[in-house]
């Protein structure tokens, strides 16, 4: 990825463009394209064809995409749930084991990338949190998307990182509470019942008001635009919802969970 991003860099440079400019050719955004170039950000194929055209580098980007390692394609799993979530106007995420990316403070994320298997190196966790922290972006557009995140109390109770980073990341929750446009509900331990018991999902609206869904799995991710199972994961998030506790009953219980530190 790194190889790839100092080529899309040098092919820029040669081409006379600013990142702005290349950007706004390929309409995105130019962090981006600065993303791409510092090996951030996967170099999806038909991006490759896109620059190679705007650059005249006669399918150099396309054939290096095309033959990258497979361990540097995993990270692309996740880039199309990521594009789209850069651009939502409503997002709703169900989470039973972590704290969404949106939500982590950088040494929770830290933390939790340090419990990977098998485990990334020092600069590819300074890669991996750095990304994540770009995609909290959407919380501080001047137009922000309808958020709502239904959290397990699990997650509140584990001491991921240590007790330093647990406190800072209960104290930033407790602050995102509070974000315009964001509801979060937790989930609460001991319930008889539960609709998301087959795992996390996220729901998603684009800007075309066009519903879509993601889930991950341990070795994979899937995008699914499919009307009815769409309807499917919605019907369990609405029924999620009802079980969870009410905004104010969460902010009740993060403000217990703070004064117990």
């Amino acid at each position: 990825m790194k190889l790839v991003g100092a080529l899309v860099g040098r092919f820029r440079v040669f081409a006379g463009l600013t990142q702005r400019e290349l950007a706004e050719r390929v309409s995105l955004h130019e962090e981006t394209i600065a993303s791409l170039e510092q090996g951030r950000r996967p170099l999806k194929p038909d991006l490759a064809r896109a620059l190679d055209r705007i650059l005249d580098t006669k399918g150099a980007l396309e054939t290096a995409v095309d033959n990258m390692p497979e361990i540097d394609l995993i990270p692309a799993w996740a880039e199309q749930y990521m594009d789209i979530e850069a651009e939502a106007i409503a997002l709703s995420w169900f989470e039973n084991q972590v704290l969404p990316g949106l939500l982590q403070t950088e040494s929770y994320a830290r933390a939790v990338f340090r419990t990977r298997i098998p485990p990334f190196s020092e600069e590819e966790i300074d890669a991996q949190v750095a990304a994540r922290l770009e995609r909290q972006e959407i919380l501080r557009r001047k137009a922000p998307p309808n958020l709502s995140f239904i959290l397990s109390e699990a997650i509140l109770r584990d001491r991921l990182g240590g007790v330093a980073v647990y406190r800072e990341a209960l104290r930033n929750l407790r602050t995102c509470v509070d974000l315009p446009g964001v509801t979060i509900q937790i989930m609460p331990l001991g319930r008889e019942t539960h609709a998301g018991l087959t795992g996390q999902f996220i729901l998603l609206e684009t800007p075309d008001h066009q519903h879509l869904a993601y889930t991950e799995t341990q070795r994979g991710s899937q995008l699914i635009s499919d009307p009815d199972e769409v309807s499917i994961l919605a019907q369990k998030y609405a029924m999620l919802r009802t079980q969870a506790l009410n905004p104010e009953d969460t902010k009740g219980l993060l403000d217990r969970l703070l004064g117990d530190q």
